[in-house]
């Protein structure tokens, strides 16, 4: 069997790569973590970009399913999960700790590319996450990861240590959850059948104008809570 590296597609998921590995780069090397916030978002662009490339030239390949969930791993697992690392190393503690748990804390922030492992690795095999997530996208934990680095950067809040375990640990555990999660992949233009969907962009585009910067944590939060409403409403079916 012929394999086809340099495909467009192909090309497109190694930009997403390379993003998200200059974002982990940015935020504990260079410490800049503006920069590592727009670097994710890029690598999301890509992301987005390489499977509608793949579509759009009739050329989705088994190789590229498996390069996409590899740079997934890296803009959407270990990226994000340093960004945590970097805000970790830089806030204060509301408890005294010594240098060796200091550490050990660094090190769980991790836990959270484990989960994105494991999430990637379910998406793959599991049929049923077309047209809906069993549990949350790695995309939406990256983005609520990167933007708290942007806030912080801006002079804005940040969080302290134990908030910022607490967070990695619920963020991996939503991502390995059974909540249906919404997905925002259109059925056509029409009202009916994307009600939930218009009505989320609606509320996004409001955030955005009164809340700014802060508004990218409210949309991922607000994506957790609808999704997991939804889920419980129509009867907590398993994922």
């Amino acid at each position: 069997m012929k394999i086809r590296l340099f495909t467009v597609p192909n090309l497109l998921t190694l930009m997403s790569l390379m993003c998200g590995s200059f974002a982990a780069l940015a935020a504990l090397g260079l410490g800049d973590l503006r920069l590592a916030f727009w670097l994710l978002i890029a690598a999301a662009l890509f992301d987005f970009a390489d499977g509608f490339t793949a579509r759009l030239l009739g050329c989705p390949s088994a190789i590229g399913v498996q390069l996409d969930s590899l740079s997934d791993m890296i803009s959407f697992g270990f990226a994000p999960a340093s960004i945590l690392v970097a805000l970790y190393l830089r806030a204060d503690a509301l408890l005294p700790w010594d240098g060796r748990v200091q550490y050990a804390g660094a090190l769980l922030l991790y836990l959270l590319t484990a989960f994105s492992a494991l999430r990637l690795a379910k998406f793959n095999l599991d049929e049923t996450q077309r047209a809906e997530f069993c549990g949350l996208p790695t995309p939406a934990a990256a983005l609520l990861c990167a933007s708290l680095g942007l806030i912080e950067a801006q002079g804005g809040f940040s969080l302290a240590r134990e908030w910022l375990l607490l967070l990695a640990v619920g963020l991996g555990l939503l991502l390995i959850s059974p909540i249906r999660m919404f997905a925002l992949k259109f059925h056509g233009f029409g009202w009916r059948g994307n009600e939930l969907r218009y009505l989320f962009l609606a509320a996004c585009a409001v955030l955005i104008f009164t809340l700014r910067t802060y508004a990218i944590p409210a949309i991922v939060v607000l994506y957790i809570v609808v999704s997991t409403v939804r889920w419980l409403v129509r009867g907590r079916p398993r994922g």
